[in-house]
């Protein structure tokens, strides 16, 4: 008998007092199924990751100065604006959103791995 049923699984991190690249790690982890004894690299693993409370992250003053930057494709079309800036100036979600995705494989999987991610203030 062939049925379909739903098989995704919700992963739900609280972030409140906790450091950034913890609460990544943990994320990107899981989004890309290393935490599952069926993980094989060329399969997408079928989750949703949830972060609550971004804004509550742990950040010491040291890391508030480190630099986000961008790049226009364009000469001159870099941009650099610090970790504090970009918090303020798009939500600490963002800041979230852009550590998870510096730890995913730069491949094919990134943007919908990416799309399973959920991060709320």
């Amino acid at each position: 008998m062939n049925t379909t049923e739903n098989t995704t699984r919700t992963h739900t991190i609280d972030a409140a007092g906790k450091r950034l690249g913890t609460v990544a790690t943990e994320a990107a982890t899981a989004l890309m199924g290393k935490d599952q004894a069926t993980y094989t690299r060329h399969i997408m693993e079928d989750v949703l990751v949830e972060i609550t409370n971004a804004s509550k992250l742990d950040i010491p003053d040291k890391k508030k100065g480190e630099i986000y930057q961008s790049y226009s494709g364009y000469p001159g079309g870099r941009k650099e604006e610090t970790l504090e800036h970009l918090g303020e100036r798009l939500g600490y979600s963002e800041v979230v959103r852009r550590t998870v995705r510096g730890m995913l494989p730069k491949n094919k999987h990134q943007k919908p791995l990416m799309k399973q991610l959920i991060v709320t203030e």
